[in-house]
């Protein structure tokens, strides 16, 4: 399917009234599901229903990715197409970038829930049955709400959540905002508020880190260091160096000279406190993980055409499989067209002239010299997408949908422009 931006002066435009553009725009599917016609990764199939199965047939997304490469616009694009087939959509974000909260209406992006005014789509003439809300993730906020619902008293979560470690814990400690996704996605599934949960997941150097947060964060409280020294703590809390190895006292007191006299006691206190929440969280760190390879959550690989970003979407597709994941769609962003045969110069001043195009000197020549740019970077679009075959899935376990989204001239910062990416991602 080719979506176009509307801008007459735009040379793909003219070309594309030509119906001459073969690249991007198109949606694929590699599985049974479809005719055997229709898996070559050269013909588009324009009634492709996209990615409007896993709209409709799942409870939540994950939009995997590396950095830069339209992660969060592809997230909220998902919504919108959701929500215009009734669907009451929450859209979680991360790290979302400023324009996602100026297309969508919003001042800015805040940790509660906000929902898109219904006028707002209607101002931009975009019928939308259902809802759409969208909710940037609070780590400390999520990690504070853990311990108050794993804590066997109140006395015991106000210790834990004034503790100087757990303050650091909860906000700096490598992993815990992958963690925290986890968490309050497992928690927003369970909402009776919403039909559909889409995660933009966090922007880390390995975006997969999320599958193994619950069990690094668990194992790092239930190691054996973490038992050695809650073996040194007394029943009130207090550090003894009496019961440890000399050795290991001394190192011990030398870090108590360093950090003042009262830091090993804030970690005694804190691993007492922690020990006594700590099976009800690694049984929530085991249903999280559980939940995470459920039949109702979809994972969305989210790529450009770079060499590089193909190269991160095929490590992370290897990981999912490693962990028992499927990969249910690739969604290729930013991919440039393959022009068929070019019309003539002629041609092209005679379609401008028709359009009321004003062009300066030797204008239809320039133009199409950049339709000749843009094919070369499409045929090096296909070269390098090549190397995505092997990593979908085969035709035993349903296939793997690849959408292609055109290199469209402007930025996504409106509602029909993001209207724009969810047609293409999942035709209404």
């Amino acid at each position: 399917m080719v979506v176009t931006s509307g801008a007459p002066p735009n040379l793909l435009v003219l070309l594309l009234a030509e119906g001459r553009w073969t690249g991007a725009g198109r949606t694929v599917l590699r599985g049974a599901a479809v005719p055997q016609s229709a898996s070559s990764a050269s013909e588009p199939t324009a009634r492709s229903p996209g990615l409007s199965n896993l709209l409709s047939s799942r409870r939540v997304i994950l939009c995997v990715g590396c950095g830069g490469v339209g992660k969060t616009t592809t997230t909220a694009a998902l919504g919108l197409a959701a929500a215009r087939r009734g669907k009451r959509v929450l859209c979680l974000t991360i790290d979302p970038a400023r324009r996602l909260a100026q297309s969508l209406g919003l001042a800015e992006m805040k940790t509660e829930a906000q929902r898109v005014a219904p006028e707002r789509f209607k101002d931009a003439g975009i019928e939308v049955t259902g809802t759409m809300t969208v909710m940037m993730l609070d780590t400390k906020s999520t990690f504070d709400g853990l311990i108050a619902s794993l804590a066997p008293t109140k006395e015991q979560r106000d210790r834990i959540l004034n503790n100087v470690l757990y303050r650091y814990i909860s906000t700096s400690l490598a992993g815990t905002q992958e963690y925290m996704a986890m968490e309050k996605l497992y928690a927003m599934r369970s909402s009776p508020d919403y039909d559909l949960v889409i995660l933009d997941t966090p922007p880390t150097a390995n975006a997969l880190d999320f599958l193994d947060a619950p069990e690094r964060l668990v194992g790092a409280i239930d190691s054996a260091a973490t038992k050695w020294f809650l073996d040194a703590v007394q029943g009130s809390g207090k550090f003894s160096f009496n019961l440890l190895a000399r050795s290991a006292a001394a190192v011990l007191r030398g870090i108590g000279k360093m950090t003042g006299g009262g830091f090993l006691e804030q970690v005694a206190a804190f691993i007492t406190e922690i020990n006594a929440v700590f099976g009800g969280w690694k049984k929530r760190a085991d249903a999280i993980a559980a939940a995470l390879r459920g039949p109702d959550v979809a994972y969305v690989l989210v790529t450009t055409p770079d060499p590089l970003s193909v190269r991160e979407v095929r490590f992370f597709a290897e990981r999912l499989k490693e962990q028992g994941m499927r990969r249910d769609a690739f969604v290729v962003n930013r991919v440039h067209p393959v022009f068929g045969a070019a019309p003539s110069t002629a041609a092209i001043a005679e379609a401008v002239a028709q359009r009321g195009i004003v062009m300066g000197e030797r204008g239809p020549e320039r133009l199409l010299r950049a339709a000749e740019d843009e094919s070369r970077l499409g045929r090096q679009d296909e070269i390098h997408l090549m190397g995505l075959e092997g990593s979908l899935e085969d035709e035993a376990s349903g296939g793997s949908f690849v959408v292609h989204v055109p290199s469209f001239p402007y930025d996504i910062h409106d509602l029909p422009r993001l209207a724009r990416i969810a047609e293409v991602l999942a035709p209404s």
